[in-house]
């Protein structure tokens, strides 16, 4: 487009508007500077001028630019309609901020190629949210990033979170927990991340939906005897006696417990299920009345010694514990034996009344503030259960609600430094809802955040500098808690029982059969979710009471959800430091942990 100022001059004579030559020449370059034409910025200078009553000087031309022309890039970006159809109609801060950098874009590369004139430089568009800077600033504000208004027609903060006034509050505590000062070193730490296999960890999806009852009878079978074997060993039995052989001596058998109907387990409807090579697979009815103290749930592997003199009902006089597994045993590729800080924290990560993600924003406020070494967040981060997406309200797919809340936290962090383990959830509506749970796949992720970045499977094994921690986000301790039944004389809690059973029977979910809403793969799960190694630190979140227990030398830690309804939850975070193995009794590396509110 060209405009000269001689043209100006004549379209300013038919107004009877004379000018300097000086007002003319800058005219022209505002006309090439905001892509007007000769009578289109004549016509609004005049009615410029005609509203405010002024002459024509250079200070009216100044406010001229000012107060119309620059509104003009807001109001109407010259790439809207023809770069990018997506951003038509209503604009949140999110896509301006894209509009405004592929403008600096093109701004540059036209620089590159002529010599910028005196007093044509473009103005800068700048916002309250884009303040003005002399370089362009990679890591945008949590805030910028994540624009709920994009996604959700009803995106409203939660009152009742907002003014929750108990944030930061420690509800529990363990170890020398007292007087920590909770900071890390986010990434000037030297951080080994190692997922440990059994035999080989899920780093990919999977066939699911194509298994056949025999294979699951197998996975079942193999576990009964595996265990049995473990425990012949250690209590020195010498045999395992058919389930179904009559016998007036005690005997001792293997099996697993199992109910006698579809209803819950009581201590009147206990089977036990042989293994194959001692009873075929055979059931017989346990009487617990001689047994002092136990703790059943369907699918636990166990020995029990007692009587069974029909061959139809066994007399339970003992029972037997499980053994759980060594713990690891630290390489040199391990890393050093420095003090880190590990967060974890468990999703939804928005209260139920809102989908601000205002509790994910804090957190990642409270990260860039204490900078631990390792974050590890378990899903939902766009949980099923949630009543806009329950009801089908939100206006973008659910795959780039979770791509967008991913941006919000791999860049909201960038600054801290610190290393990011995802670990996603059966509740993550856009993720494959099968058990075990391959990673979170995200193809966006930046190049300068692939070394702190790591995703990871449901459930999983990670060993952190050689401290193996065990991660589930499934709710397990909810799951087992309604099926398990016990007999006790002592005080031994519920959550402790169940802790002990996890360890005991070496598997992340050792619930058969599952719960209604587990969907399992029992090929997958026999060689992706059962314990490789006792861990260090057992992760298991649930809808229950936090807490924090040393269960047989590994510290359990439930840190609760980052939020409960429609107010604010909890999250946690442990110092770990390995400790050296000179021949001494084990130490646990969990130095302190602490979970705290949001």
């Amino acid at each position: 487009m060209t405009v000269s100022a001689q043209q100006l001059a004549k379209e300013l004579e038919i107004f009877g508007l004379d000018c300097d030559e000086s007002l003319t020449e800058k005219l022209a370059e505002l006309c090439v500077q905001y892509e007007q034409d000769v009578e289109g910025m004549v016509s609004e200078l005049l009615a410029y001028t005609t509203t405010k009553k002024d002459c024509l000087t250079s200070e009216t031309l100044n406010s001229f630019e000012r107060e119309v022309l620059s509104k003009r890039v807001l109001r109407v970006p010259r790439h809207s309609a023809s770069k990018d159809s997506g951003h038509a109609g209503a604009r949140d801060i999110v896509s301006i901020q894209e509009l405004i950098e592929a403008e600096e874009e093109d701004e540059t590369l036209l620089n590159s190629y002529a010599t910028p004139s005196k007093g044509s430089q473009k103005r800068a568009v700048t916002t309250p949210e884009t303040p003005l800077t002399k370089r362009r600033v990679s890591t945008r504000s949590p805030h910028q990033l994540l624009s709920p208004s994009s996604f959700s027609p009803s995106a409203t903060p939660s009152q009742k979170y907002n003014s929750r006034n108990n944030r930061g509050e420690v509800v529990t505590s363990f170890g020398s927990a007292q007087g920590v000062s909770w900071s890390g070193r986010g990434g000037a730490g030297i951080i080994s991340l190692k997922v440990l296999g059994c035999p080989e960890s899920l780093t990919g999806s999977y066939k699911f939906m194509f298994q056949k009852l025999p294979d699951i009878r197998e996975v079942l079978t193999c576990k009964i005897e595996e265990l049995g074997s473990e425990l012949k060993e250690h209590y020195k039995i010498e045999a395992f006696t058919p389930v179904l052989l009559p016998a007036q001596e005690p005997v001792t058998l293997l099996g697993k417990i199992g109910c006698d109907s579809n209803g819950k387990l009581n201590n009147k409807s206990v089977i036990l299920e042989g293994d194959r090579e001692h009873s075929s697979g055979a059931q017989v009815p346990v009487d617990l009345s001689e047994l002092k103290e136990y703790s059943l749930f369907p699918g636990q592997v166990v020995v029990m010694e007692g009587i069974n003199t029909t061959g139809r009902k066994f007399v339970a006089t003992k029972l037997y514990e499980g053994v759980p597994l060594p713990f690891y045993q630290p390489t040199e590729e391990d890393g050093d034996f420095e003090q880190n800080m590990v967060l974890v924290a468990c999703g939804p990560y928005t209260t139920s009344d809102s989908i601000t993600y205002d509790p994910l924003l804090d957190l990642i406020t409270t990260i860039n503030h204490d900078r631990p070494d390792v974050c590890i967040l378990f899903g939902p981060f766009l949980d099923a259960k949630h009543e806009q997406v329950e009801n089908c309200l939100l206006t973008s797919p659910f795959e780039d609600v979770f791509k967008q809340c991913l941006r919000t936290i791999i860049e909201g962090t960038r600054s801290s430094g610190s290393h990011l383990v995802f670990v996603p959830s059966l509740r993550d509506v856009h993720h494959e809802p099968v058990y075990p749970q391959p990673p979170f796949s995200y193809s966006d992720l930046p190049h300068e955040d692939k070394k702190r970045v790591q995703f990871v499977s449901e459930p999983c094994s990670l060993s952190i500098n050689g401290v193996v921690f065990g991660l589930t986000s499934t709710d397990l301790l909810f799951h087992m808690g309604a099926e398990e039944i016990s007999s006790s004389s002592g005080t031994s809690d519920r959550f402790s029982r169940i802790l002990k059973h996890i360890l005991a029977q070496r598997s992340f979910y050792p619930l058969y059969p599952p719960q209604e809403d587990m969907a399992i793969d029992y090929e997958n799960f026999y060689a992706h979710a059962q314990l490789p190694v006792t861990p260090d630190v057992l992760i298991i979140p649930s809808e229950l009471r936090y807490f924090v227990k040393d269960i047989l030398g590994c510290v359990c830690v439930n840190p609760g959800r980052l939020t409960k309804g429609q107010v604010g939850g909890t999250y946690g975070r442990l110092y770990i430091r390995r400790q050296t193995t000179d021949g001494e009794e084990r130490q646990s590396p969990c130095v302190a942990a602490q979970v705290v509110r949001i």
